[in-house]
């Protein structure tokens, strides 16, 4: 029997739109197709639009060019840079930045605004605005406003995303919640504020059939309580992180094992042990943009007390770069200049591309200001680096970093350097020193081996 290669879409399948195809639109946009929706993605980038049209990633993200690809050949994916192209659309979905403004805490609202404006032109009776990007509490009824001014049967929803990267597509298609944030009288809230133009909800539940039908934990609130969900999550993981640190440096100013302290008490249900590796601390586009502005956000708002804390887990964690160029220091004989440094890693994190305030290259900047001659390698995210930072000497292999190093630092903890033979890999080195930023290495391989290990908050054989 002959096949046919008409498209057939699932029951209750939509048109949706995507304002933005940066990391999160576009992951957003291949993983909606991917459920069976016609998706357009709006990307006024017209070099990122044509190459997201022609299946050419423009970040590195595990699974994502297949899914993209995937999506574009199903017929059900298509990207312009036009915003017109978004006109008819069910549900539209703002998914453009929010990077920290400059010389500011504060979260820089320019590219929302601009989206949602633009937006507005081609918006139609009985659709529905959906804010993806994490912004300060307020936004969302502020952009309601501006819909219900414009086109007063439309609605704004706001439904935060949890993506980690290294893991966006699982996050998107399988996440572990779903969190819609609606006008109050949708919500339960303002009585007698009368019946919202679009049940929000039930379309969002459309789009999501098959994670609602997973029985996915669902939570719909309010749009402040929506707002705070990421930011909050993402202030007590940098809280959790920084904690350890902390105690790493308690640990070394008394001799105690961090490792061994996280292990005991990551035992106990109450706390657990995810995020309690002590190490070099975070960094990318999120977890450092989002606590400060959360911090600024509740500094407007008269809370500031409320969120001093974060304050001192901001400055743990960059005391954890400097604590590292000191470490190096020290192992190097009390002088970095002249000394030739590897640097594994350059990325904020592992199988990620993303350099966006990365601790590695803080670091190996700072190691090349003291007079190191520095050498940076890293599986993804050597072409950002040469291009952002030409300061820095990059190549290919952790062999051909390492050449002659008198000392040997992991910084990412990318699987390739934790799997590293430490006795193959100390015929390259002019002296065999390691420093584990972020303690994933196999200690005990590695002193066997003849390497001096270090780490931050280790007990130092």
């Amino acid at each position: 029997m002959a096949q046919s290669n008409e498209r057939a879409d699932p029951p209750g399948a939509l048109k949706i739109s995507v304002i933005g195809c940066g990391y999160l639109g576009a992951v957003h946009a291949a993983s909606m197709a991917e459920l069976g929706h016609e998706v357009v993605g709006v990307e006024v980038d017209v070099e990122k639009a044509e190459a997201l049209a022609a299946g050419r990633v423009p970040f590195f993200e595990p699974g994502f060019e297949e899914l993209l690809q995937r999506s574009l050949a199903s017929g059900r994916l298509s990207f312009s840079p036009h915003m017109k192209a978004a006109a008819g659309a069910a549900v539209h979905f703002l998914c453009v930045g929010t990077p920290q403004r400059r010389g500011e805490y504060a979260a820089d609202l320019t590219y929302v605004e601009a989206a949602t404006a633009s937006l507005l032109d081609v918006l139609g009776p009985g659709e529905l605005v959906v804010g993806k990007s994490t912004v300060p509490v307020g936004t969302a009824a502020r952009l309601a406003e501006l819909v219900a001014e414009r086109v007063p049967e439309a609605a704004l929803a706001w439904n935060p995303e949890f993506l980690r990267e290294g893991f966006a597509v699982q996050d998107t298609l399988h996440p572990d919640r779903l969190v819609y944030g609606v006008a109050d009288s949708a919500a339960g809230g303002a009585a007698g504020a009368g019946a919202p133009p679009v049940d929000a909800e039930a379309l969002l539940d459309r789009v999501y059939a098959p994670i609602v039908a997973d029985r996915t934990p669902k939570v719909v609130t309010d749009y402040a309580t929506a707002e705070m969900v990421k930011t909050a999550a993402n202030s007590f993981l940098a809280t959790k992180i920084s904690f350890i640190n902390a105690m790493a440096e308690l640990c070394e100013a008394t001799g105690a094992d961090v490792k061994q302290l996280a292990d005991a008490i990551g035992h106990d249900d109450r706390i657990g042990r995810k995020f309690l590796n002590a190490g070099l601390g975070f960094g990318g586009g999120c977890l450092p943009k989002d606590i400060r502005a959360f911090m600024a956000r509740a500094g407007e708002l008269g809370a500031d007390q409320a969120l001093t804390f974060l304050r001192e887990v901001d400055n743990i964690n960059m005391r954890r770069r400097i604590r590292m160029v000191e470490l190096a220091r020290q192992v190097c004989d009390d002088s970095l200049l002249g000394k030739r440094i590897a640097v594994l890693g350059a990325a904020f994190k592992p199988d990620s591309d993303d350099i966006r305030d990365s601790p590695a290259l803080n670091v190996a900047a700072q190691l090349q200001l003291q007079g190191a001659n520095v050498r940076v390698t890293d599986p993804q995210a050597l072409p950002n680096v040469r291009r952002q930072w030409a300061q820095l000497d990059c190549v290919d292999t952790p062999e051909e970093a390492a050449e002659g190093a008198d000392a040997v630092l992991l910084l990412t903890e990318w699987r390739q350097y934790k799997e590293l033979d430490p006795a193959a890999f100390g015929s390259v080195v002019k002296t065999r020193r390691v420093l584990d930023g972020r303690n994933a290495l196999d200690r005990e391989a590695w002193e066997a081996a003849g390497w001096t290990y270090r780490a931050l908050g280790r007990r130092n054989v």
